[in-house]
């Protein structure tokens, strides 16, 4: 059963070796590009001046590659479930072959179960490869961006694109059994992964681990260091706020600013101090109105998971796909024995 399997998967399996291979080599490439970069602009670091002016914009050359990448792989995981998932079993109900090859003494489950897991296997191996590769390539970005937690990123590190790649082939088997037409079939598992790696992310991972909150004080030198102010419907809120003290944490929630009773700031003394601030001549980012609103007392509430726990997101992640693989599995072991004639 188990020679049966991989001659009807040799072809997958070609075409996933050559373009390992091909990534592979990019991404070295890639990854010595990043460390010859990386290193200049060490070198560029001042003694006045220090590692920050260069070392940001090192980062910012990549930041966009980093998001192409990682878009990229995510593409990737989503077409091993659609042709190779989803064909597996849909292809020979579509044929009525299933007809023949049930009729031997291999029964059902164990054909199933043997197909999936080799097409599973592959999968996994071909995810970790690239991941392993990208995490090395991306590794001096990672290390000065402090932000491995990124909603996209995080998927794309470690091991958490074996998990992914496990149940997008689990995935697919399963709606092909149930669909039964293969085209169908790959167009519901597309639709159906892309869903889950949006859910997941966004509804699951922020509860895998209590987060916890801290308050952080808003003087004019710490609004100088968010990247925004404002909003749309103009409340007073910041935006980009970082920890010092916990660097590389996941910043989960931000409260508006708040006075020093807790009361939220007033939408109109924000404004007050963005539009028409005191004129004193100050610098940084937002100059006289960070003076203005750091006069005034001000502080937030920030939910936060600390940056030492992205290993334990990775494996409780991973952990959570490979169960609903396992479920999914399970039942399509299920189905193909009372369901499917």
């Amino acid at each position: 059963m188990m020679w049966l399997s991989w001659r009807q998967f040799r072809l997958q399996a070609l075409v996933a070796a050559v373009v390992l291979v091909l990534a592979g080599a990019w991404l070295l490439y890639f990854g010595n590009g990043i460390r010859d970069a990386y290193s200049t602009a060490q070198g560029h670091c001042s003694a006045r001046g220090g590692c920050a002016g260069p070392l940001a914009e090192f980062q910012a050359t990549y930041r966009e590659d980093m998001l192409f990448i990682a878009a990229g792989l995510g593409l990737g995981l989503a077409l091993l479930g659609a042709f190779w998932g989803a064909p597996l079993v849909a292809r020979e109900l579509e044929a009525g072959t299933h007809r023949l090859v049930w009729n031997q003494s291999v029964t059902r489950r164990r054909w199933l179960g043997v197909r999936l897991l080799v097409t599973a296997l592959a999968a996994m191996a071909a995810a970790g490869i690239v991941s392993a590769l990208l995490t090395w390539a991306a590794r001096p970005v990672d290390q000065v961006a402090a932000n491995r937690f990124d909603t996209i990123l995080f998927g794309t590190r470690d091991i958490a694109p074996m998990g992914y790649a496990l149940f997008a082939v689990t995935l697919g088997t399963v709606i092909g059994l149930l669909i039964r037409r293969t085209l169908p079939a790959i167009a519901v598992t597309l639709a159906a992964f892309i869903a889950v790696q949006f859910l997941v992310p966004n509804v699951v991972r922020p509860h895998l681990m209590p987060s916890r909150t801290e308050t952080v004080a808003m003087p004019a030198d710490a609004i100088n260091r968010a990247k925004s102010l404002g909003s749309i419907g103009g409340g007073a809120v910041v935006g980009g706020i970082t920890l010092p003290d916990q660097r590389g944490a996941w910043i989960s929630g931000v409260s508006p600013l708040l006075r020093s009773d807790g009361r939220p700031l007033s939408g109109g003394q924000f404004n007050k101090c963005v539009n028409s601030p005191p004129r004193t001549g100050a610098g940084g980012t937002f100059g006289d109105t960070a003076v203005c609103l750091g006069r005034l007392d001000l502080h937030i509430r920030v939910t936060y998971q600390p940056g030492g726990r992205f290993w334990t997101f990775q494996i409780l992640e991973t952990v959570v796909y490979v169960l609903l693989s396992a479920l999914l599995a399970a039942f399509g072991l299920w189905r193909v024995r009372h369901r499917v004639s």
